[in-house]
């Protein structure tokens, strides 16, 4: 079989739960503060995947105006029962502190790309929710449990409990069935059944450079669980200078020929801050189930960097260069934009065609409604390209091109205009500011005529990051201010550092009216361009 290199979803795809439908792979992953939410991919191969469709597309699945980041949707789990998939996913309210507001729901669809049902609420005692369908026709939630009084631990264990489909409701008690190992800060459960045993894979360490995925079984679902021997199956934790890091919380899964595979959370980083600029990713390694009953990883624990997959990757497909012209009745499925679900409020490619539209809402930290609209950075080195047509009234106005992380991690170059409504050019972001969220400004404004078109464009080579601007019919563009650091667009600098920061880096457009008037900003197009 091919070798083919990890990660298999590359840029910001965390927490993956794959299921396998006859030949078909679907990995779900995380999303958190972005909408629509939970992305879906799917695969014949293990080897190349698409992204097909992201579920939570209404208000009433979604609505995360409020929700501070790294917030939203956590861990979804996606199952089939032999009727329908089953799609299960936490809407985190809160996570800093003491307390997790974290409420878990259930929705269904007959096919993957829907009808997905209305949400059906289940609990909130903790996040990373899964559902087991057992053999004998019966349904069990688990979820971690928090405990905000650490007595006698934070993450205080997996919970297990019947849920009624018919009822749409969990029945009987709630039982805790595991607590972990002394890596602590268990997680991301998922249960499975083969051989007369259950099987328990959960997350453990957090979701840094300690994440593990350790297995546990017993002869009853309820417990109690023995360990395998060697407690994680996978994790970097003692490799440090393994290619393939920050690994755990994964999923199993097995083919039509009989091979078995482990899906997970994974992270490249880079620079000597090892910072990983393109956030959590899902990586994939081989395994096997022995004489023992237990799974064992090839050569594990430690996750390999190439792994042998039943096809090969279409490496021309990873490296194309996309070109998003506006021009459809629909944002392309790379797109998403920050928590509301009511995007009629701050885009349109209707009002303007051939143009993305803009309406200028709140502040790039804000927590409720801005208009931007952007796409996951996944690859190291790329070029981005945009063309605004904006007429700003003042500095309160300003529209332009943005490589994001969160509202405390952002380089963003902006037309906007001097008070006396001159326009200008000006670089603004927020390096690792948290909790002030205090901005810095890179080099003068430039002065630009008040009419036209203007280019804005943006090298990234690893860490190093470079604007520069044009206008309409130029050939080159000219580099504007200071070269910056854009390995700052990551979790190990996202304001809580690696244990509380969980998305990663996009690029996109961007527009605020701070005047509360919803100024128009007309986008030609967006370019992203890897380079190799």
């Amino acid at each position: 079989m091919p070798l083919v290199t990890n990660p298999i979803l590359p840029g910001f795809n965390p927490d993956p739960s794959i299921c396998r439908v006859g030949d078909d792979y679907f990995i779900a992953t995380s999303t958190f503060e972005w909408y629509p939410g939970v992305q879906i991919h799917h695969s014949r191969d293990l080897a190349n995947w698409k992204l097909v469709t992201r579920p939570l597309t209404r208000k009433s699945q979604l609505d995360m105006r409020g929700d501070p980041d790294s917030c939203g949707i956590w861990a979804p789990c996606l199952t089939h029962d032999g009727t329908q998939f089953w799609l299960v996913y936490t809407d985190v309210k809160r996570k800093d502190g003491s307390f997790k507001d974290a409420h878990n729901y259930i929705v269904t669809a007959p096919a993957i790309e829907g009808p997905w049902s209305d949400p059906v609420y289940v609990n909130s005692s903790g996040f990373d929710p899964s559902l087991f369908h057992d053999d004998d026709g019966r349904k069990w939630f688990v979820n971690m449990m928090w405990d905000h009084r650490v007595r006698p631990l934070l993450f205080a264990g997996i919970a297990l409990q019947e849920y009624d489909p018919v009822k749409k409701t969990l029945v009987g008690e709630r039982t805790n069935i595991f607590q972990g190992t002394d890596l602590k800060l268990v997680e991301g459960p998922h249960l499975y059944k083969r051989g007369g045993y259950y099987y328990l894979l959960t997350a453990e360490g957090g979701t840094g450079y300690e994440h593990a995925c350790t297995f546990a079984r017993s002869r009853h679902i309820d417990g109690p669980y023995e360990l395998h021997p060697l407690k994680h199956i996978i994790t970097a934790k003692d490799a440090p200078l393994n290619k393939v890091q920050r690994s755990g919380h994964g999923d199993i899964v097995d083919t039509p020929d009989g091979k078995t595979y482990v899906v997970h959370l994974m992270g490249r980083p880079t620079t000597q801050k090892r910072r990983c600029v393109l956030g959590r990713e899902t990586g994939i390694q081989e395994a096997e189930w022995r004489d023992d009953g237990w799974l064992w990883v090839k050569n594990g624990p430690v996750p390999s960097y190439e792994v042998n997959l039943p096809a090969a990757r279409d490496e021309e497909a990873y490296w194309a260069p996309k070109f998003y012209d506006f021009s459809a009745p629909e944002l392309d499925i790379d797109f998403q934009w920050l928590r509301t679900p009511e995007p009629d409020r701050i885009f349109s490619l209707a009002e303007k065609p051939g143009a993305l539209r803009l309406f200028g809402r709140e502040s790039i930290g804000s927590w409720f409604e801005q208009a931007l609209v952007a796409r996951r950075q996944q690859h190291f080195n790329y070029r981005a390209e945009t063309e605004i047509d904006f007429s700003p009234k003042d500095e309160r106005q300003m529209a332009g091109l943005t490589a994001y992380y969160s509202r405390y991690n952002f380089h963003y170059v902006v037309v906007t205009a001097h008070s006396d409504g001159q326009r200008e050019l000006m670089i603004v972001s927020s390096e690792a500011s948290f909790p002030d969220g205090k901005l810095t400004f890179h080099g003068d404004p430039v002065q630009i005529p008040n009419e036209g078109k203007v280019r804005l464009a943006i090298d990234i080579s690893n860490s190093r990051l470079q604007f520069s601007y044009g206008f309409q019919g130029d050939n080159n563009l000219k580099p504007i201010g200071p070269e910056l650091d854009a390995s700052l667009l990551s979790d190990e600098c996202g304001g809580h550092a690696e244990h509380g920061s969980f998305t990663g880096a996009f690029i996109g457009v961007c527009a605020q009216d701070l005047n509360g008037t919803a100024a128009p900003a007309d986008f030609s197009y967006l370019s992203y361009e890897p380079v190799r």
